[in-house]
């Protein structure tokens, strides 16, 4: 399997994404559960929850446990989780300069007449 496409399969969610923005915006610091939650508005706990998961599965995430009732959960990204987090920033970047020219591009199809294929 390509390593680009396991990898893009991983981290493609807006989630995973944003996700790892603020993690990398903590660095080296580490971020609590409900905190991580107020700063990605619109996730769900149990999105939030699937996508830290998945972040520790793959070692990009390390998870930390309180011992307190209720537990209180932090999370740090691991060096290679923090290595990842410049590439997404171009990505970003990317996408804030062109994403107006993609939306007229889309815009402009949609108003085309089929082309018969």
């Amino acid at each position: 399997m390509c390593p680009t496409r396991r990898l893009l399969d991983r981290i493609g969610t807006k989630w995973t994404s944003m996700a790892i923005k603020v993690l990398a915006e903590a660095a080296p610091g580490e971020v609590r559960f409900a905190e991580l939650q107020r700063r990605m508005a619109g996730v769900s706990q149990k999105m939030l929850s699937t996508t830290l998961r998945g972040l520790a599965r793959d070692g990009l995430v390390s998870r930390r446990v309180e011992a307190t009732v209720p537990p209180r959960v932090h999370y740090r990204l691991t060096p290679l989780g923090l290595s990842l987090e410049e590439p997404l920033a171009r990505v970003r970047a990317w996408a804030e300069e062109h994403m107006a020219e993609i939306d007229l591009a889309h815009q402009r199809a949609d108003a085309a007449p089929p082309d018969g294929a």
